[in-house]
């Protein structure tokens, strides 16, 4: 069985770590000299070379060959996610004592050295502090946040940075050409940009894709694969942004959505792209702030759409909104020929032109007049006292006052009848709790519509909705 590419091409030597000069060139001055410092701590993100890094120093200290697997007895790796208590730690100091049995130091490679318990550290404490001439440790870990600052001072640190996209690009170049993986470069550039910075992330991708096509690896191979939007598509969509309507946005996210793009995919899709213009393109701060936000909701395809219909218009009621034809022959084929259904108004033109029937009972009043402050957890919480029924909707209830009049906002039919039961009450404990004599009170069917006049737009659009604030 072969090796998966990125074990077969992990550096062996300093001189083959790629994007980490500013670490490299310090380390290879001061094992010139032969000036071993007895802590080292290497952290960054996954796939930077930290490990790689730690056995390359580890093998250069006690002047051996590199080795993969490890076969050096005193060259020790420990996986501090398993084993973290403050046993495993006393054991490594027990053993840290015995004098290496062949090279010149024994040292101890500790990843993810972050997980050990607190008492782990306070067990290392003493040992990094003052160790035996012989042992030398390595630490690595991908949040250093979590270390204690007494770790952090007994050691010498090196920060790794996430490589570039074209570094990245460039080395997957070389493993390509030389595993003979017919690919072109934007199909390259793809992966390098998925690889958020990450060597090892990357080259899987790369290991991952190489059997995708019968002749050269295209970038649309590579879309295909990772599930994600043709990248004109994402162009587009980003031009939508700055010219379109938001009916023009909302129908071509949805027929992303339909032909089987997830709002979190096409999010990060956005992010990506519009991190790689933000030089060129300033405009799109904005932009990607609202998405990285839509990106932790619970919501992502609605604050999606709010965040790209920010500053646009709603069109005109009667309007039926059309994918404009340059995006159209860009969608795929089964949606560019039955396209997301229209935001219109539902009711057929014959039928919006008759007049509306006579309704049997007077319409409720509708807000009027500036909004005036009202105690409304006040008032609520009192009747809580009197009616936990009425409590109950009303805690679901949305409201406005004139300075005379209290307009709850029902939400539902039902909702309107069980408050209808109770108006006397509610008008009573109205006037007590905002001090104000002779409230009176209207029931709406209605939801009170979101503040925010894009949030609203959007949610009009989806056939309505309410805001809800999932921090309770």
């Amino acid at each position: 069985m072969g090796k998966v590419l990125y074990r077969k091409y992990r550096s062996r030597s300093l001189d083959e770590i790629v994007g980490q000069d500013h670490v490299v060139s310090i380390l290879k001055r001061a094992l010139a000299k032969d000036s071993i410092g007895h802590a080292y701590l290497l952290t960054g993100i996954r796939g930077t070379g930290k490990t790689s890094i730690a056995r390359i120093l580890a093998a250069e200290i006690n002047q051996i060959a590199y080795e993969d697997s490890g076969s050096s007895l005193d060259i020790i790796e420990i996986d501090a996610a398993s084993n973290n208590s403050v046993e495993d730690v006393r054991d490594l100091r027990e053993k840290a004592r015995i004098a290496p049995t062949s090279a010149r130091k024994k040292i101890y490679i500790i990843d993810e050295v972050h997980m050990l318990s607190k008492s782990a550290f306070n067990a290392l404490l003493k040992t990094l502090e003052e160790p035996p001439e012989h042992v030398v440790f390595i630490l690595a870990t991908t949040d250093v946040e979590k270390l204690p600052a007494t770790i952090l001072s007994r050691v010498q640190r090196f920060n790794l940075h996430p490589v570039s996209t074209a570094q990245l690009s460039g080395h997957l170049r070389h493993i390509a050409d030389s595993e003979k993986i017919i690919i072109d470069d934007a199909a390259l550039e793809i992966i390098a940009r998925h690889g958020n910075g990450s060597f090892r992330d990357s080259i899987s991708i790369l290991d991952q894709v190489k059997h995708s096509a019968d002749g050269s690896i295209t970038r649309a191979h590579v879309e295909s694969l990772l599930g994600l939007v043709a990248g004109d598509q994402v162009v587009d969509l980003l031009n939508l942004y700055r010219t379109g309507s938001i009916a023009e946005i909302v129908t071509y996210v949805n027929a992303l959505e339909q032909a089987g793009t997830p709002a979190s995919t096409l999010i990060a899709q956005l992010i990506l792209e519009g991190k790689h213009r933000i030089v060129e393109e300033p405009d799109l701060l904005p932009l990607l702030d609202r998405l990285v936000d839509a990106g932790k909701s619970h919501w992502p395809d609605v604050k999606l759409l709010a965040a790209l219909c920010a500053d646009r218009q709603p069109a005109p009621a009667h309007a039926t909104p059309k994918i404009i034809p340059q995006l159209e022959s860009k969608l795929p084929k089964s949606i560019a020929a039955k396209p997301a259904k229209p935001v219109v108004d539902k009711k057929p033109a014959e039928k919006a032109a008759k007049p509306a029937p006579t309704p049997k009972t007077a319409t409720p009043k509708k807000p009027t007049g500036d909004a005036v402050e009202f105690p409304w957890i006040k008032f609520i919480e009192s009747i809580k006292e009197t009616s936990m029924g009425a409590y109950s909707v009303l805690a679901k209830c949305g409201y406005d006052f004139d300075g005379t009049t209290l307009f709850i906002h029902a939400g539902k039919g039902f909702a309107k009848k069980q408050l209808d039961k109770s108006l006397p009450a509610l008008a009573a404990a109205a006037s007590t709790a905002s001090g104000i004599p002779d409230v009176s009170i209207e029931v709406l069917p209605t939801a009170k519509a979101p503040e925010d006049s894009q949030m609203a737009a959007v949610v009009a659009m989806m056939g309505g909705g309410e805001e809800v604030d999932i921090n309770g």
